[in-house]
């Protein structure tokens, strides 16, 4: 086995086999995650998943993230705040393949969320100019802040609070990180992120799951015809 694949945090996922998901519980049911429960899933050091709303892909990376240690909400392992239980249960019920020796930190970052986590952040003392600042630009310091932090990386649509320069910023920051040895795992419906060739890119939709090519993504597809001719699509919104 690759000796730097075996290092990687999280190597694969799969289900708990003493902790197994009721298949009738409203995650199970979602076609991706069943599939991943059914089979398990294999994880490089950038993996994205894709695919529309309601797909399963914020359900799957946060469960993922939660089964690692970090806050469902967002954070570090040190965050301890909580709002609103919303998340679907399914970190109980997932066996982590780790890779030996492999690092144990870790960051989430939710851009529903990090609102929430950046008025735990100042009612803990932490230094952040966050009550000052844009979504985004509290969202970028939030992650150039941490960039030390080696292991595992987890954003759930994180361009919801990025501009397009802040995408790209980003991109820089998931860069830097894999080049520094860390894991990145991302969900996102920006074809900017998803755009590293280094990516193992999964598609998300009815059909559960499926490893796919940049170049063959709908989301790719659509902002392609979409940008080449505005016009055939903003027709159908003429009075």
């Amino acid at each position: 086995m690759n000796a730097f694949f075996d290092s990687l945090p999280l190597r694969r996922i799969a289900e708990h086999p003493k902790e197994p998901m009721d298949r009738t519980d409203w995650a199970a049911q979602i076609p991706a995650v069943r599939q991943v429960l059914d089979e398990g899933l294999e994880l490089g050091q950038l993996t994205v998943f894709v695919g529309e709303n309601g797909a399963g892909k914020s359900t799957l990376v946060e469960g993922i993230a939660a089964a690692f240690g970090l806050n469902p909400e967002g954070g570090t392992q040190d965050a301890m705040h909580q709002t609103q239980a919303t998340e679907s249960g399914l970190s109980s019920h997932l066996q982590l393949e780790r890779g030996a020796g492999a690092s144990k930190a870790g960051v989430f970052l939710r851009a529903e969320t990090m609102h929430g986590h950046f008025t735990y952040l100042g009612s803990i003392g932490s230094r952040g100019k966050h009550n000052f600042q844009s979504h985004g630009e509290s969202f970028i310091e939030f992650f150039t802040q941490r960039s030390a932090v080696n292991g595992l990386w987890v954003f759930d649509e994180a361009e919801s609070a990025l501009s397009f320069n802040g995408c790209l910023m980003l991109l820089s920051h998931i860069s830097d990180l894999l080049r520094s040895g860390s894991q990145v795992i991302l969900s996102t419906h920006s074809p900017i992120l998803a755009s590293l060739p280094q990516a193992k890119i999964y598609e998300i939709g009815d059909w559960g799951i499926r490893p796919a090519q940049y170049d063959d993504l709908e989301m790719v597809s659509n902002w392609r015809l979409f940008l080449e001719a505005p016009g055939r699509y903003l027709r159908h919104f003429d009075a």
